[in-house]
């Protein structure tokens, strides 16, 4: 029988951790949510604006943005009527790009 390594308690997630990152690889495996986040790590869009380039209704696109702004994915900023929509921080960029890298890796 082989040795068996057991990784020591300072290297494992917590559990709220690990939960929470289960979460939002959960909020990002579907493939219109990644194409709002990558669309929303290029600029500031409105909920129409990111229908018309993802033709997707409107409803649709408000339903995986309520989805991806509980998850702290994306946040908004009101201005009159419209609501405009930001990636929350750059860590979101970089984990979609950090798996944009693999896919592509993934395909050659």
């Amino acid at each position: 029988m082989g040795t068996v390594f057991l990784a020591p308690p300072a290297e494992l997630l917590t559990e709220k951790n690990a939960k929470l990152l289960a979460q939002t690889f959960q909020a990002l495996s579907d493939p219109t949510r990644v194409q709002l986040v990558h669309l929303l790590a290029k600029r500031e869009c409105c909920v129409g604006d990111l229908a018309t380039l993802l033709t997707v209704s409107q409803p649709a696109v408000s339903h995986h943005l309520r989805t991806l702004r509980n998850m702290r994915l994306v946040k908004v900023r009101r201005e009159g009527k419209l609501s405009f929509y930001s990636l929350d921080d750059e860590h979101i960029d970089h984990l979609v790009q950090e798996g944009i890298l693999h896919v592509e890796d993934l395909l050659r």
